[in-house]
């Protein structure tokens, strides 16, 4: 890893000076080659995650990569924004705050919930729209017969996959009716001009096209934009916006200041003007073609689809030397979640009034946590029955007290394995709506699921008539002091001669 230097403090106008925060910091690997026709980078995306674990994985950087038998400068980056420190560090959480918690999730979930909740919702900030000449993204331009989308090296990062990706690219659309919307689709690399553009039906961008369809418009005008400043592409990856709002009002919300907009070459598109490549082109309204299949964020091989959206790309524009990110979907992380588990958990709070904490690990795609301070039989199954109706990826809810941290997982199993009995604690819901892409699931948009209720039961719902006492509350209680000697004496422990 890279040596510490002064480091630039965050919210991020842009993805470069996120990565010089977190490579000064001493959390950046930098690799000078890989082979991506041997699937080198893919190989070394899992290795990180089996050395570091998921959630402490760093990012790194390929100067060059292997593709189609041919070396192409990068840089390529993966896992930009893996570990919670990183992701702390880019919603502005300070150095100094980071080297002085043992928590940096906690520290960056309290900062945002704070601002959550003293908006009443997420602060917003309008963007605003600056000179061509001034925005780094036009440095270089090709339009026209000039666009060539191999000029760049996306990477194929499966060899299951039907070609190579844009993986980490945020689309932006405007409507005059509808305004904007900022999401992220994977996009598959059809030809040198052309790109698939993976819109579900009923996802807000699929919205936008309708209207245009409405107004007997051929196609809509779109850009695909790589290498977005962090808080912009969180918000873009999240649903922290409905259809109608404008998500870089909130991204300008959490950065504390507008984001800088450029308008496009070939269209009246605004994109952000610190970005690193962006892919100008019309998104058929009325043609589809085959697409993937694809690597999916479960961690298993995607279906093929038989109808998809495309674009074909009318210029491209980008930085010196851009930065291209790849995101090795089900591998690393993809995105910062910090924001969406803010939200998640204030929204949770108007239904479930005892929830002390909802998580939802990443890595672990359908497995849902919540612990609550229990105040009354069947409080457990209730809580576990709002996440059930309203979260599609879980699909196990398991609930826990509060004395249970939701993101140690041996405490949860603790729970799991001295709390709850399978009867008559727990539910079946034989089917309901579920994540399309669960490749558990026998039918797209289905699933069953489960309840785990965790809790210490009462004798009301099943559970003995004289439980027993948890150890360690009995030490605190009988001996107060017992903590209070070892954390005074702890950093003594270790400076004692073992043979003394």
């Amino acid at each position: 890893m890279t040596e510490k230097n002064d480091i630039l403090e965050g919210p991020f106008d842009s993805l470069r000076d996120y990565l010089a925060s977190v490579e000064s910091s001493g959390r950046l690997i930098r690799i000078g080659r890989m082979d991506q026709d041997r699937y080198e980078a893919t190989g070394f995306a899992y290795r990180l995650v089996d050395e570091y674990g998921f959630d402490d994985a760093p990012p790194f950087i390929i100067d060059q990569v292997r593709i189609g038998g041919k070396w192409m400068t990068g840089p390529v980056i993966g896992n930009v924004f893996g570990g919670w420190d990183n992701e702390a560090r880019a919603f502005g959480v300070s150095s100094q705050e980071l080297a002085e918690t043992s928590d940096a999730y906690r520290a960056a979930y309290e900062r945002l919930a704070k601002l959550y909740e003293g908006h009443s919702g997420w602060p917003r900030v309008a963007p605003i729209e600056v000179e061509a000449a001034s925005a780094p993204c036009k440095q270089h331009r090709l339009v026209g017969d000039e666009v060539d989308l191999y000029v760049f090296p996306w990477l194929r990062t499966n060899p299951g996959d039907a070609g190579a990706y844009i993986t980490a690219g945020t689309v932006f659309v405007e409507d005059p009716e509808l305004g904007r919307n900022v999401a992220t689709y994977r996009c598959q690399i059809k030809s040198r001009n052309r790109i698939g553009v993976n819109m579900e039906t009923g996802q807000n961008a699929w919205s936008f096209l309708q209207k245009y369809k409405e107004r007997g418009c051929e196609s809509m005008p779109a850009a695909v934009v790589v290498g977005v400043d962090p808080i912009t592409f969180a918000v873009g990856t999240s649903k922290m916006a409905r259809l109608g709002e404008d998500e870089l009002e909130i991204a300008g919300g959490l950065l504390g200041k507008p984001v800088e907009l450029v308008r496009c070459e070939t269209s009246s598109v605004r994109v952000p003007a610190t970005a690193e490549i962006v892919i100008e082109g019309e998104i058929s309204a009325s043609d589809t073609e085959k697409e993937g299949p694809y690597g999916e964020v479960y961690g298993y091989m995607g279906l093929k689809k038989p109808s998809n959206y495309f674009m074909d790309v009318k210029a491209i524009t980008y930085r010196e030397s851009p930065l291209l990110v790849n995101a090795f979907a089900g591998i690393t992380k993809l995105t910062m979640s910090l924001p969406q588990i803010v939200a998640n958990n204030l929204g949770y709070r108007e239904r479930i009034p005892n929830l002390i904490e909802y998580f939802r690990p990443i890595e672990t795609i359908g497995v849902a946590i919540l612990s609550i301070d229990k105040q009354n039989a069947g409080d457990g199954m209730a809580a576990g029955q709002v996440i059930a109706d309203n979260d599609l990826f879980a699909k196990l809810i398991i609930v826990v007290d509060k004395d249970v941290d939701v993101r140690n997982k041996t405490q949860v199993f603790q729970a799991i394995g001295t709390r709850w009995q399978p009867h008559p604690a727990s539910a079946l819901i034989e089917k309901t709506k579920g994540f399309p892409l669960d490749p558990s699931a026998p039918t797209r948009w289905e699933t069953s699921k489960m309840i785990v209720d965790a809790t210490r039961q009462l004798p009301e719902e099943g559970g003995p008539e004289n439980a027993p006492r948890i150890s360690r509350e009995l030490l605190e209680e009988l001996s107060p002091e017992t903590f209070e000697l070892v954390n005074a004496r702890w950093q003594e422990y270790w400076k004692q001669d073992p043979h003394s």
